[in-house]
């Protein structure tokens, strides 16, 4: 069940309290009447007419479109007695919930046709009343004719992100699984073969050793050759599915920012053919982090990426407009992992706040010491 204070309509340029003017509202007109019986009547329609409201909102199916002619007969009545017609505008957004086209449609032009007469009509029995509410009437009218529009085109259109979302999602699955397999082809490619040959070779070298040793000792160096060959080929393909590139992560994470809504711009000034791999590599995956800090986090609704060479270190910058602006910095995880990622290569990240943006800039030295690594 939706929360009592989801009955307001949302997404239609006015707060939530302007809404609840609009419940308190129409017992201003009632109490304007001096007949007893109609302020009776009044209070009684206006209670059922929220009652419906809230059943009709909470129910599916038939009870949904029974509650609506409810509501359309009380807007009536309220607007000939008491002048009062913002109940329209409840409607016109219950309305703009209903998915199925045909009833949509039915709906909107009853509601259209029964709000614009009832106005009419009292206008015809109480122009005084009418006269002066003339400016809101106006604002009603638009409101019946452009909230349900716009609610149910807002409500289609999150119904679609919603399966490209899903789509996404499967398309990712599949991308894995196939990457799966091509891992294990190339796998078998690369050592089912030699693992074969090798174990061949060490048959062999196991008869020859009552034999001919210098003969088993050539079958052993092959043997020695051929699983340094096949471990050279084993780091070369590792290397090769660890590595990211920063070009490719520059694209991801600009429609990751897209699909978050968040307006982004990118300029990068780097001569990619020259810069280390390693050094590649540290900024692809710090400006992954960065960026998915932005888009959980900061509630920004523009992002700018630089990456730009300098003369003796490579910088990476992103700018968000969102909440880090208003709020105290402080290391999580994600910058944790951004500066020990750093640390690795003498990288600095500093964190820059302003009035109206907030800033994590990466520099990254060009010349870092060099490490010996012992040959496996």
């Amino acid at each position: 069940m939706q929360n009592w204070y989801h009955l307001f309509p949302k997404n239609t340029g006015l707060s939530l309290y302007i809404w609840i003017i609009f419940c308190v509202l129409p017992f201003y007109f009632i109490f304007r009447s001096t007949a007893l019986y109609e302020i009776i009547f009044g209070i009684a329609v206006t209670l059922i007419f929220f009652i419906t409201y809230w059943i009709s909102y909470t129910s599916r199916g038939r009870l949904v479109y029974i509650g609506l002619s409810i509501e359309f007969v009380i807007n009536i009545a309220m607007t000939l007695l008491f002048g009062y017609v913002y109940f329209a505008l409840f409607s016109a957004f219950f309305i703009g919930n209903i998915k199925r086209k045909a009833g949509f449609v039915t709906f909107y032009v009853i509601h259209l046709v029964t709000t614009v007469a009832a106005m009419a009509l009292a206008f015809w029995l109480n122009y005084d009343l009418i006269i002066r509410q003339i400016p809101f009437l106006v604002m009603t009218i638009l409101g019946v004719i452009l909230i349900p529009i716009n609610r149910y085109s807002r409500l289609k259109q999150e119904e679609l992100e919603g399966k490209l979302e899903d789509a996404n999602r499967k398309i990712a699955r599949l991308a894995i699984v196939e990457e799966r397999h091509r891992i294990a082809r190339d796998l078998h490619d690369t050592l089912g073969q030699k693992l074969s040959l090798i174990g061949l070779k060490s048959e062999l070298s196991r008869k020859l050793m009552k034999k001919d040793l210098l003969a088993a000792e050539k079958e052993m160096q092959d043997i020695q050759h051929v699983a340094r060959q096949a471990l050279k080929e084993v780091r070369e393909m590792v290397s090769e599915m660890r590595m990211i590139k920063l070009t490719d992560e520059l694209d991801h994470v600009q429609q990751l920012l897209t699909v978050a809504g968040i307006q982004n711009h990118a300029e990068m000034k780097v001569n990619i053919d020259h810069i280390p791999l390693l050094i590649e590599n540290v900024l692809s995956m710090c400006l992954r982090e960065a960026v998915t800090n932005v888009v959980k986090h900061s509630e920004a609704s523009h992002c700018t990426i630089s990456i730009i060479e300098k003369q003796d270190s490579f910088q990476l910058e992103v700018t968000d407009n969102g909440v880090g602006t208003n709020q105290t910095i402080a290391f999580g995880n994600g910058l944790k992992g951004m500066r020990e990622r750093l640390e690795f290569v003498e990288g600095k990240i500093k964190l820059l706040k302003k009035e109206t943006d907030f800033t994590i800039q990466l520099t990254v030295p060009k010349v870092i010491k060099q490490m010996e690594v012992d040959e496996v």
